[in-house]
């Protein structure tokens, strides 16, 4: 049984769909985890700089926040690997598929804000907090005008596609 996929010109089986949705959700993840193993790396060696003492109590409480943030992110970007190591033998593809996305979606609101999060954090650290408060402004809405706005305005533009998840 083969399911044709709208205009793509895709006919492919339930079981194919799902190997093509998963290996695309991988090849997004190997992205997320690179950028993720970045930001945690660069938290993580700032509490051993000679400058972490100075820092004050909002700066602080931010960087601790950041630090939580990138480890859930780091969580969340392993959690699809994990549940395929487990269930893999089980042909629940097409199920591991659909959690793994919810999975990638919420761990791109984490990257996003702790992204943002570590700007404001550098820029109040090197500037001042005004500073840090309009990059972290300016941030949330460059994550929501890219990340949320312009897809919903590419599936409004092709009402025929969907977008999976």
């Amino acid at each position: 049984m083969t399911v044709n996929d709208g205009d793509r010109g895709r006919n492919e089986s339930p079981d194919s769909r799902a190997d093509r949705n998963w290996n695309e959700l991988m090849q997004e993840l190997r992205v997320m985890q690179t950028g993720t193993q970045i930001l945690t790396g660069f938290l993580l060696a700032v509490a051993f700089q000679p400058r972490f003492a100075d820092l004050d109590d909002v700066q602080r409480t931010l960087y601790v926040a950041l630090v939580v943030g990138a480890a859930t992110a780091t969580v969340l970007a392993l959690a699809p690997v994990g549940l395929h190591r487990l269930l893999f033998h089980q042909h629940r593809k097409p199920e591991l598929v659909r959690v793994a996305n919810r999975l990638v979606k919420a761990d791109l609101v984490v990257i996003g804000a702790v992204t943002v999060g570590v700007t404001a954090l550098i820029l109040d650290v090197t500037l001042n907090r005004t500073a840090a408060v309009v990059a972290a402004i300016i941030g949330v809405i460059v994550v929501l005008v890219l990340w949320v706005a312009l897809p919903i305005g590419l599936k409004r533009d092709r009402p025929d596609q969907t977008i999976s998840g």
